[in-house]
């Protein structure tokens, strides 16, 4: 194994650990350390692994998944997905990155100070809109949807979101493959990060329990602000 397969695995493993406990942040970790050691891993391989974390977070907690918040959060996610590649085709990356980080940042200001967001439908639609271009444009769309989930329980935030995530990975994969940017390649490198995959998420079982019971709130807004603060630095940064 050499080193860069090795250290790309590691920041799976470290996205997968804190999204299976958290709900959501693989992209997170992942994409800034992955995209250093080989940029054709971002996003693809990426919303591949994304989805395939997804589908077992569902699996584990699906009785708590909160399908009528997923069935508006996807109806925005379609127009924000083609949003997301139209972003891709014609936007400069450090500037869109950073217009994001703001915008993360403010609703994470907003909710320590005074703003209680809901799962209603009109938020979930904005917030599905938001998370469908952000995550197809920049890999991180946990944000927008966690933060409005950020008073419910830990299992409901972990498994809502995962569906979330398993469907809108879908989408921005067809919409990158209807753009031309799916390559053979690409999957196979999905294979070797796999076991680093299943590795995280497997630990991430029992971690749950640091973060139910009244932190997961702390947790959502600290992973959302390390988001947006990650996007600022790749935008000033390059």
């Amino acid at each position: 194994m050499t080193l860069a397969v090795l250290l790309a695995g590691l920041a799976v493993f470290a996205g997968a650990l804190v999204q299976g406990s958290v709900g959501y942040g693989m992209n997170l970790i992942a994409a800034p350390l992955v995209a250093l050691v080989d940029p054709a891993l971002v996003p693809v391989p990426l919303l591949v692994i994304a989805a395939a974390h997804a589908v077992l977070s569902v699996a584990r907690e699906h009785e708590d998944t909160d399908w009528r918040g997923v069935g508006w959060a996807m109806l925005g996610r379609v127009p924000g997905t083609a949003l997301g590649v139209l972003a891709v085709a014609a936007l400069a990356p450090r500037p869109f990155a950073a217009i994001v980080g703001v915008a993360v940042l403010v609703c994470v200001a907003l909710s320590v100070v005074s703003w209680r967001p809901s799962p209603a439908p009109a938020p979930l639609l904005v917030a599905g809109m938001a998370s469908g271009t952000f995550g197809t444009a920049a890999s991180i769309g946990g944000p927008p949807l966690a933060l409005l989930y950020q008073h419910s329980s830990g299992p409901r935030i972990r498994a809502t979101l995962a569906a979330c995530f398993a469907i809108g990975s879908c989408l921005s994969l067809a919409a990158l493959g209807v753009g031309g940017q799916l390559h053979t390649e690409q999957f196979y490198a999905v294979l070797w990060m796999l076991p680093f995959l299943l590795a995280g998420f497997l630990l991430s079982g029992p971690a749950r329990r640091l973060f139910d019971g009244g932190r997961i709130r702390v947790a959502v807004l600290t992973v959302a602000a390390a988001s947006a603060v990650a996007l600022l630095v790749r935008a000033i940064v390059g």
